[in-house]
């Protein structure tokens, strides 16, 4: 029986570590669905886009790119944040993105 866990513990905490990231990557989702209906409905009044940009950073990360689109009809926020977990500096980057549309008022 110890042998068996011996064996078998390694592959338990790659398990592990993957769910903990994909924890990571779904609250960051998260954040970014959040912040861009913030940002769209901050952009749909008319307020400056830079602000609607720092809006958006200060509810994401620092480091996510926003976009925004704004037209006489729609206004449109696109926020891409890339997670990498803390444990893993040397793994990949999993690119997370969300955006929102809202009217823009006239």
């Amino acid at each position: 029986m110890t042998a068996e866990t011996a064996a078998m513990l390694p592959a338990l905490m790659v398990v592990l570590a993957a769910a903990l990231w994909a924890i990571q990557a779904v609250g960051a989702q998260l954040e970014c669905v959040d912040a861009a209906r913030a940002a769209a409905r901050a952009a749909a009044r008319g307020e400056p886009l830079d602000q609607v940009r720092d809006v958006a950073r200060s509810a994401t990360r620092p480091d996510a790119q926003v976009a925004v689109t704004r037209d006489p009809e729609t206004t449109k926020v696109q926020i891409t944040v890339r997670v990498r977990p803390a444990w893993g500096s040397s793994l990949p980057a999993v690119r997370v993105s969300a955006s929102a549309t809202a009217d823009t008022e006239p």
